[in-house]
């Protein structure tokens, strides 16, 4: 089992960015294929990014595609969220997840364990 705490969400104005956090404790981190969702008030849990274990493959939203970028430090047990030219409907709490199985997932239920979310508002 791993334990996920998110960090680094915040208010920004529109254009800005935020670099998210995602530390993990507990099983070795780089057993887990990784994940980044968010969720709106009223919305359902929606996919953002995921990343494999190594590191070497990503898959994105359209909806962030060049915008957002996921990476990982499998030394620091460390999941990344960059995000840039934050827009008002990137507004949401954002989870990482992690998964057991391999492959990449865009699906929520496809995801192990979760964190607790770090909130992202962002003004126009």
């Amino acid at each position: 089992q791993v334990q996920l705490v998110e960090s680094g969400g915040g208010l920004v104005q529109a254009g800005g960015s935020l670099r998210l956090s995602c530390a993990a404790s507990g099983r070795t981190f780089s057993t887990y294929t990784m994940g980044w969702f968010r969720q709106a008030p009223g919305n359902e849990r929606e996919f953002v990014a995921t990343i494999t274990r190594s590191g070497g493959i990503t898959r994105y939203a359209d909806s962030v595609k060049g915008r957002f970028t996921i990476s990982r430090d499998n030394a620091k047990d460390t999941l990344y969220l960059q995000t840039a030219s934050l827009k008002p409907e990137d507004t949401a709490v954002y989870y990482c997840a992690a998964r057991k199985a391999v492959g990449l997932s865009n699906d929520p239920l496809g995801y192990d364990y979760w964190g607790q979310g770090t909130q992202v508002t962002v003004s126009s």
